[in-house]
């Protein structure tokens, strides 16, 4: 035997528990927004033809109907009425863009920021050379008054007016509103990109993306939210590090078509003991790593 890992998918058996843990999540909030069973089958069936006739073509062969068929189990009629109608997408809201790139400039060091990358307070109009609210965003966009960007920053309390009249920024990030459209592109994406590196990672489709996490069971609350606040402070810090890092890398990058996400996640959970709770052994509060 050669020693090395097993690259073939895993049997479709083993994939039951995984996926109705992962799912699960996602059907709480289906079920609590309205989306029937009769309507996410709908868009399974979709999404299945899509990406069985996008992504599993063989080469230089055109995918026909029969085969997307073989491959998903589906009519042969249904695919052929759903076959090219596309995945659907969604788009980023405007606002959302200009919002998340005019703080991430904000946040990317000097001239809005200090020698640390902490942004610095702006005053709203500068001389010209001198960094002020009107030049961070025309540094990002000239499509968009600066007096529209900060009226509505203020009004979602993104930042303040401090003193000598200068705009101070209240939030180290765009943070969207729940439930809002804004927040819900970012639920779409983000979460698709880290499943997106999982799955390369089961199906060993290449160098393995880093997706890990510390953890921890048998905590007590205190303990919990404590690490909860912990995290948050070193999560934070490291998204900034690496904003302040791209956006300088940026400047002298030719541009092309790849893209980069570095994404972070924070979750504690308080499971409701069983009736007669039977304490977890010593070994089980340790620390675990994947």
């Amino acid at each position: 035997m050669s020693g090395e890992p097993d690259a073939s998918p895993p049997d479709a058996s083993r994939l039951r528990t995984p996926l109705a843990r992962l799912l699960r999540p996602l059907v709480r909030l289906m079920i609590r927004s309205g989306v029937t069973f009769p309507a996410i089958c709908n868009l399974l069936r979709e999404l299945y033809v899509n990406v069985a006739e996008n992504d599993f073509a063989l080469a230089r062969k055109e995918q026909t109907d029969s085969r997307v068929s073989l491959l998903t189990g589906i009519h042969r009629k249904e695919v052929s009425r759903l076959r090219g109608a596309g995945a659907p997408l969604n788009a980023v809201p405007v606002a959302l863009s200009q919002t998340s790139r005019i703080m991430a400039r904000w946040l990317a060091g000097q001239p809005f920021g200090d020698a640390s990358g902490q942004p610095i307070d702006l005053p709203r109009i500068a001389d010209k050379g001198k960094p002020s609210f009107e030049s961070l965003v025309a540094s990002v966009t000239r499509d968009v008054r600066p007096r529209a960007v900060l009226d509505d920053w203020l009004d979602r309390k993104l930042v303040a007016i401090g003193p000598d009249d200068a705009i101070v920024l209240l939030r180290a990030g765009h943070v969207p509103q729940a439930g809002s459209d804004q927040q819900l592109y970012y639920f779409g994406r983000n979460i698709h990109d880290h499943m997106a590196a999982a799955v390369a990672n089961v199906l060993a489709e290449g160098p393995p993306f880093l997706e890990r996490a510390v953890h921890y069971d048998g905590l007590s609350g205190d303990l919990a939210r404590h690490l909860e606040r912990r995290s948050r402070e070193v999560a934070l810090a490291a998204l900034q590090t690496l904003n302040i890092e791209a956006h300088a890398a940026c400047a002298t990058d030719p541009g092309g078509t790849a893209r980069w996400n570095f994404g972070l996640y924070v979750m504690i959970e308080d499971k409701t003991p069983s009736p007669e709770p039977t304490p977890p052994p010593a070994a089980s509060r340790r620390e675990q790593r994947r």
